[in-house]
C-alpha cells in the first residue's frame, strides 16, 4: 500500500515513539458506515454496474504524554464496495507523531494536510493525493508520509515539508460508475490502467518532494502563500490502443511540477470573501495560473427562526481552457447552504456549476442531521445536465445519482 522506503520509515519512526511511550490507555473514536448509492439512468458504458452498497470503517486511536507535549495519532481507513473491486481499498489516512515546544511542533509519519478557503474546488491544497474512489468532488485525500516543522512566530506560523515518498491516484475499475474519460477524446469514459503509470522522474514513486507555506491574520483578513516543487498530484492521461487504433484505456503520467499558490479569506460581518490562487509549472507545455474566488454572505435567522440560510457565489478559472486537466476551467458557481442550528446539526448546502463556455450544468446537494447521539444521516446527490459532447465531464453524463450514508460513531 505505501512504498517500502517511505513504509519503512514511518513504521521505524512510530515503533521507536511506542517503545519510549510510558505504558498509559489511549483513546478510541471514529465511525462505522454504511453507504448506498443508486443511479438515475442505465450506464454509457454498458461494462459498468448499476446501483451499489459499500460498508466503510474509519477508527482512530490518540494517545498523548509528556504533559500533553507528545502524542499519537492512528487513523487507518478501509471500504468493502460490493461492485467495484477498485473501490474496495485500505489505507492509512493518519500515523503520526507530535512534538510541541513552545513556538514550534514537529510532526512525522503519516497525515493528511489540508490547505483552501473557497467551496467549489481548492486549488492550492496539494500535499495529499486525492481518493478519487471516495468521493469525485476530491475532498477525500489518501494519507501522505512526511516530516513536518511547524515555526509559530508573531509574524506568522512557517510549515515545512518534507515529503520521502509517492502516493498514486486511486480511480474506478471497469465496472464503477463516475469515472472520467480523456476530454474531448472519448465518448464514454474508459477505465484507467494504473499498472502502465509512468513518471517523468527517473525515481518514480521514490522521488523527494519539498514543500513551504507561511499563514497569518492580519485583522479580519487570513492569508497564506505557499510552494510546492515535487511530483504532480494531479496526472495528465496518454491513451492506450488496441491493434485497430481504438483507445482502450488510459496511463496516468506525472510531470514534475513547481507551484506557487495564495489563499486569502476575509470575514467582514455577514460577508466571507474567499480567494485561491495558483500559478503552476511543467503540467503541461507552458505554465500556467487558475483562480477561484467569491463570497458567502449569511442571513441570520431567517424567517423568525433560529435557521441561517448562506449565499454563495464563486468563480472558477483556469488560463488554459478547454485544455485543463479538470472540469471547472471557466465556470460559475451558485449555492445556498441551510444551517437548521438545532440539536441535531442539521444542514443542507444546494450548489449549481454553470460551465460559462457551453450548456454543461453540474447540480449537488450535500445534507447531513444527527440522529440520537451516535448516529447520522448524510444525503448526497449529484446530477449532470446537458452536458457537451466535447465536455470533461461527457463520461458522466449519464451518472445522475442519490448516495445515502448511515454512519454510527463511538
Amino acid at each position: 500500500m505505501f512504498l517500502k522506503p517511505a513504509y519503512t520509515f514511518v513504521v521505524g519512526l512510530i515503533g521507536i515513539t511506542i517503545w519510549q511511550t510510558p505504558v498509559n490507555a489511549g483513546e478510541w473514536s471514529g465511525y462505522v458506515s454504511g453507504e448506498m448509492r443508486g443511479f438515475a439512468n442505465s450506464p454509457a458504458d454498458p461494462r459498468q454496474d448499476g446501483n451499489t452498497l459499500s460498508l466503510a470503517a474509519q477508527p482512530e486511536y490518540y494517545h498523548e504524554w509528556d504533559d500533553g507535549r507528545q502524542s499519537l495519532t492512528f487513523t487507518p481507513f478501509v471500504r468493502w464496495d460490493e461492485t467495484d473491486r477498485k473501490r474496495s481499498h485500505a489505507d492509512i489516512r493518519e500515523l503520526t507523531w507530535l512534538q510541541v515546544g513552545d513556538d514550534w511542533e514537529l510532526r512525522a509519519g503519516v497525515r493528511k494536510v489540508f490547505w483552501g478557503v473557497t467551496e467549489s474546488q481548492h486549488l492550492v491544497d496539494i500535499i495529499n493525493q486525492t481518493d478519487l474512489v471516495e468521493a469525485l468532488d476530491g475532498e477525500e485525500k489518501l494519507g501522505q508520509p512526511m516530516l513536518n516543522l511547524a515555526l509559530i512566530r508573531d509574524w506568522g506560523t512557517v510549515d515545512f515539508f518534507v515529503l520521502p515518498g509517492f502516493r498514486e491516484r486511486t480511480f474506478a475499475g471497469k465496472k464503477g460508475r463516475l469515472r472520467f474519460g480523456k476530454k474531448g477524446r472519448l465518448r464514454f469514459a474508459l477505465p484507467v490502467d494504473t499498472g502502465q503509470t509512468q513518471y517523468e522522474s527517473s525515481r518514480k514513486q521514490q522521488h523527494v518532494d519539498y514543500a513551504l507555506r507561511w499563514s497569518h491574520y492580519l485583522g479580519d483578513w487570513d492569508l497564506a502563500v505557499s510552494y510546492f516543487n515535487g511530483t504532480s498530484r494531479d496526472p495528465n492521461f496518454l491513451p492506450n490502443v488496441d491493434s485497430q487504433g481504438k483507445p482502450i484505456s488510459l496511463t496516468p503520467f506525472y510531470p514534475q511540477i513547481e507551484q506557487l499558490g495564495l489563499e486569502l479569506q476575509a470575514t467582514l460581518d455577514a460577508w466571507l470573501w474567499k480567494a485561491e490562487a495558483i500559478s503552476r509549472s511543467g503540467q503541461g507545455n507552458r505554465p500556467y495560473t487558475a483562480l477561484t474566488a467569491g463570497f458567502e454572505y449569511t442571513f441570520v435567522g431567517i424567517f423568525d427562526s433560529q435557521a441561517d440560510l448562506g449565499v454563495v457565489s464563486e468563480i472558477l478559472y483556469d488560463d488554459r481552457g478547454k485544455n485543463a486537466l479538470t472540469p471547472f476551467a471557466d465556470d460559475i458557481l451558485l449555492a445556498a447552504r441551510f444551517t437548521l442550528n438545532d440539536a441535531q446539526s442539521s444542514e443542507a448546502l444546494l450548489g449549481v456549476i454553470f460551465d460559462s463556455d457551453d450548456s454543461t450544468r453540474v447540480v449537488t446537494l450535500e445534507s447531513s442531521r444527527r440522529l440520537g447521539e451516535n448516529w447520522k444521516l448524510s444525503i448526497e446527490a449529484q446530477s449532470f445536465l446537458n452536458v457537451a459532447s466535447n465536455d470533461f465531464l461527457y463520461g458522466l453524463r449519464r451518472d445522475n445519482y442519490v448516495q445515502l450514508e448511515l454512519a454510527r460513531y463511538f
